[in-house]
């Protein structure tokens, strides 16, 4: 359930609630019965498992175990698209444009 904030415009205290997002807001400081507005609040969040820029790729190395990877076998190991360089991304974006191509 979101946290919303809410200052009194009398006492001008913080106050948070934690409200569906369905729920009136709130008007009234529990503190001096003046009236409550609605802040806007920085947010946060996590984005948890793989595939994620914070989990896998930010300051990743060689020794970062990462998540199994389809596509070729074993002895095909192809590089991932940006850790190509230009002549290998070309390539790469041929290969694609030709499969595709094949499949209309």
């Amino acid at each position: 359930m979101p946290i919303y904030e809410y200052e009194c415009e009398s006492c001008h205290k913080i106050t948070e609630a934690s409200q569906k997002i369905t729920d009136p807001p709130l008007t009234v400081c529990p503190n001096c019965q003046g009236h409550l507005q609605k802040l806007i609040s920085r947010t946060t969040f996590q984005l948890k498992g793989t595939g994620w820029f914070a989990s896998d790729y930010k300051n990743r190395d060689d020794n970062t175990p990462q998540a199994p990877k389809k596509g070729p076998e074993e002895g095909e190991k192809k590089k991932s698209y940006l850790d190509q360089n230009a002549e290998e991304r070309k390539s790469t974006i041929k290969e694609i444009t030709t499969k595709v191509a094949n499949n209309m």
